[in-house]
């Protein structure tokens, strides 16, 4: 039997609960379902014609410091694409294992790979941003190709989809964000970092889709040559260690210029870090960045972790108050609240689990998406609090 004597106090938690309980629901519906909803309407379109001899040329960029490993392992399925006219050019950073004899290994087979180097002793703080800006001026082609040594594509149609993300819409498009993901393994790290990596995939993916573009990730990202240099590179970003994607992204991008693709063939796959202490640390270097973003970006970035963590203090809060003397007589303000607290953990799971399953990613339970849920945006929280410990290059 319920407890229907409300008073004002109770209409406040429950209106207040309600607005959050909105909030929430806006959010996973126009921009966490956005890359779901965009390919369920691709199943439906005809299929992409096979690139012609006349398609444009692709630069395919990648940075290794120290990468002799993944090189010997994830060089070959960048070598073997099936795109016409394409070159893959490595920057040698600063490495001091076998990277460079593994590249010379290929230069003798293919050439269409190069490779050049960023100087020694070179006086920058992120020398990956030197090694890019060398990279695209030694480019033949407009269009680069970004990804990492540790990557490798879906599959010989990586290049191919990634550049239909220029063409999409009524205006060729200058940037095109990808999605880069990780393999799955055992243990709890690997958990977390592939659904950390989804659920930020869905954000800036699905935020891009909407018109509102503001970050991309470096292992599978796409832009004009021209865009680069008339934007003035990484001019004004070679003050801070990081942002060699997202911040850069987030300067150029707009809601006109950027095409997004989100089809599992356009992913790129890497290992995931193996210890908390490696995955913090990489966490950290990410988040540095964020407080450069624009201010549009940082307030709408801001809006979702806060609503979210309102929403948990405010249904805890209400089951607290009301929490019944007896199960005889549970109040409204008691039941609403475990009722949208239930509602929205389904929702997320069933928006989470179905973006990943038409992604080709392996899903989530729903204890986990809980976990994760309000773990990771508690700890983002404390690696954002000023540190005086130094921030690794890579």
């Amino acid at each position: 039997m319920w407890s229907t004597d409300l008073h004002s106090i109770d209409y406040t938690f429950l209106g207040a609960l309600g607005l959050l309980f909105l909030a929430q629901l806006y959010f996973y519906a126009r921009y966490m379902c956005a890359p779901a909803r965009r390919l369920r309407k691709g199943k439906k379109q005809a299929t992409v014609d096979a690139p012609t001899s006349d398609a444009p040329g692709v630069s395919v960029i990648l940075c290794a410091h120290n990468e002799s490993e993944n090189l010997s392992h994830f060089l070959q399925a960048l070598l073997t694409q099936d795109y016409p006219t394409y070159e893959v050019i490595v920057v040698d950073d600063g490495s001091e294992d076998n990277t460079r004899l593994v590249i010379e290994r290929y230069l003798a087979f293919d050439k269409r790979l190069h490779m050049t180097f960023v100087p020694y002793g070179a006086r920058v703080r992120s020398t990956k941003k030197l090694a890019l800006t060398l990279a695209a001026k030694a480019a033949q082609y407009d269009y680069l190709l970004l990804t990492d040594a540790d990557c490798i594509p879906a599959g010989p149609h990586w290049i191919s989809e990634m550049m239909q993300g220029f063409v999409g819409g009524k205006k060729q498009k200058d940037v095109v964000l990808g999605f880069g993901a990780y393999f799955k393994q055992k243990g709890f790290i690997n958990r977390m970092v592939r659904f950390d990596t989804l659920f930020n995939g869905l954000h800036y993916l699905g935020a891009a889709i909407c018109g509102h573009p503001y970050m991309g990730v470096g292992r599978n990202l796409a832009y004009r040559k021209s865009l680069f240099f008339e934007s003035g590179g990484y001019t004004q970003l070679m003050d801070v260690r990081a942002g060699d994607d997202d911040l850069f992204v987030n300067r150029v991008a707009t809601r006109k210029n950027t095409g997004v693709v989100v089809k599992p063939e356009s992913f790129t796959w890497s290992l995931s870090k193996t210890s908390l202490k490696e995955w913090i640390q990489q966490k950290q270097r990410h988040l540095s960045v964020s407080p450069k973003y624009r201010f549009g970006t940082k307030f709408r970035l801001c809006l979702e972790p806060l609503t979210r963590g309102l929403f948990y203090a405010a249904v805890i809060a209400t089951m607290v108050l009301y929490w019944p003397s007896c199960w005889e007589e549970i109040s409204i303000p008691f039941t609403v609240a475990a009722g949208v607290f239930l509602l929205r953990w389904i929702l997320q799971t069933a928006v989470i689990n179905t973006s990943a399953k038409r992604m080709g990613l392996h899903r989530f339970n729903m204890l986990s998406i809980l976990w994760f849920d309000i773990t990771l945006p508690l700890l983002s929280l404390v690696l954002l609090i000023p540190s005086r410990r130094k921030i690794n290059t890579w």
